[in-house]
């Protein structure tokens, strides 16, 4: 396992969970709806990121 993998996949959880956190507070609460939407996207693009492999690299 290659720590890029993982740091990619890290990020992506983070851009993501970030991105759902900024939409949920909108209206400055968080219900519990959105805690659960929140989570889905860190884990989805945990995932799916981690999932996909990075492509190889001529040489």
């Amino acid at each position: 396992m290659r720590i890029s993998s993982i740091a990619k996949s890290l990020v992506a959880g983070v851009a993501a969970g970030a991105t759902a956190a900024v939409t949920a507070v909108q209206d400055q609460v968080l219900t519990t709806g959105e805690g659960v939407t929140i989570v889905l996207a860190v884990l989805g693009a945990w995932g799916i990121t981690y999932a996909v492999p990075n492509r190889k690299t001529d040489g």
